[in-house]
């Protein structure tokens, strides 16, 4: 792997992870494109430095707040009765930029921060349990690209509905962290978006726009981090086969395009511009299904 291709594949991979355009599906189209046959030790070993570079971006936009969230979880391990204020009615907890704004309701205190640990928590048991049930399945479904372009068009419906919901105001609950686990575990087929089909879900909820689109990334950090673990795993077993150079530019070139793409989509979502991601889902699985 040279240096320019590694950060081609890096700038893709910064992207796609986190505009609503399915980075799994465009893997799946362009290997078909290519006629790719990855699986290899390069990939494997190139693949945990970008997924590492990903979450990086993520880490850096948002680390005040994740800051904010293990200091409020590491402290409620010696103090049991947070963890049920937590998941009742009362401060409101909203980024704005890099500053933390909280509203106090007349209801009183749970720890917001806390809050939204959980949410992300209880948004992995839906994910988890649809990976290990339909494994196999899912894996069929990265050789077939004709589904991955049905699939596409869905994330476009899925994105055009958002203009029903112009205004929502409302928070996150259990039951709607609930449900955006649900569309997180949907996402799992290749050609749905993951920050697509999340962002549109907490949208229907009624869930404010900045919170929706902030709650799907901070959600996305620990299925990065765990695949990036995964994927460790495989590389040790393999071996590294990818020089420093490529490696490490791959890497930057992921963090930049990933901190880039995560604040275009949260100016997107609050300017209600979701559609035109849409038009572009329909061009790429409508042109796929003719072509394949």
């Amino acid at each position: 792997m040279t240096w320019w291709q590694a950060a081609l594949l890096g700038l893709v991979q910064g992207l796609a992870e986190f505009l609503p355009i399915s980075s799994s599906g465009h893997l799946v189209l362009g290997e078909y494109v290519l006629g790719l046959d990855t699986g290899g030790a390069d990939d494997v070993t190139f693949e945990v430095f970008v997924h590492f570079g990903t979450a990086l971006s993520i880490l850096v936009v948002y680390r005040h707040r994740i800051g904010r969230i293990l200091r409020d979880a590491v402290g409620a391990l010696t103090n049991p009765g947070a963890w049920k204020e937590a998941v009742r009615p009362g401060r409101i907890e909203r980024a704005r930029g890099d500053e933390i704004e909280v509203e106090v309701q007349p209801s009183g205190g749970p720890v917001p921060s806390l809050r939204v640990a959980l949410y992300v928590l209880l948004t992995m048991v839906p994910t988890f349990i649809g990976y290990v049930l339909f494994e196999e399945r899912l894996e069929a479904l990265f050789r077939d690209p004709r589904a991955v372009c049905v699939a596409l068009l869905v994330t476009g419906v899925l994105l055009l509905l958002t203009r029903l919901r112009p205004d929502p105001d409302g928070v996150l609950s259990p039951g709607k962290a609930l449900l955006v686990g649900i569309a997180q575990t949907c996402a799992l087929v290749p050609g749905i978006s993951r920050s697509g089909s999340t962002i549109c879900t907490a949208i229907y909820l009624n869930v404010d726009r900045k919170e929706a689109a902030d709650f799907s990334f901070l959600m996305l950090l620990p299925v990065v981090l765990g695949a990036t673990l995964l994927k460790t795993l495989d590389m040790l077993e393999l071996g590294m086969t990818v020089g420093a150079v490529p490696l490490a530019v791959g890497t930057l070139v992921a963090f930049a395009s990933g901190v880039f793409a995560i604040r275009a989509v949260q100016v997107l979502v609050q300017r209600q511009s979701l559609q035109y991601f849409a038009y572009y889902c329909f061009a790429i699985g409508g042109l796929g299904l003719v072509l394949i």
